[in-house]
């Protein structure tokens, strides 16, 4: 504990192996926990219509903001995949297909490009 205080004053010392590793262990023993907390929490709760709206709506307006960061950080690469993606899942209907379909898009524009 002595020695995460020195690091965490300025001493320059960093931290060694196995604090890092502590430290990512406390981490996801955190947000693990936070999972089961937030599963059990909802089984006890009686989800109304409204509400399995809103969560379906959220979670699909998530991927949007995933989507949309992807291309704008970017390029032309990531919006044809998306692209790609979003026409195999409408042909087939299947979130598996599109997502090959999106990486098969990527793969292939990738190699067509290289030097």
């Amino acid at each position: 504990w002595a020695h995460l205080q020195a690091g965490l004053r300025g001493s320059g010392a960093m931290p060694s192996s196995l604090t890092a590793l502590g430290a990512i262990l406390v981490v996801a023993g955190i947000t693990f926990a936070s999972r089961l907390a937030g599963a059990y929490l909802m089984s006890q709760v009686k989800v109304s219509p409204k509400v399995s709206t809103f969560l379906d709506a959220l979670s699909i307006s998530v991927v949007a903001a995933l989507v949309a960061s992807i291309i704008a950080q970017n390029g032309l690469r990531e919006a044809g995949a998306v692209i790609a993606a979003a026409l195999v899942m409408l042909a087939m209907r299947s979130p598996t297909w599109a997502i090959i379909g999106g990486m098969a898009c990527a793969v292939a524009w990738t190699f067509l490009t290289a030097g």
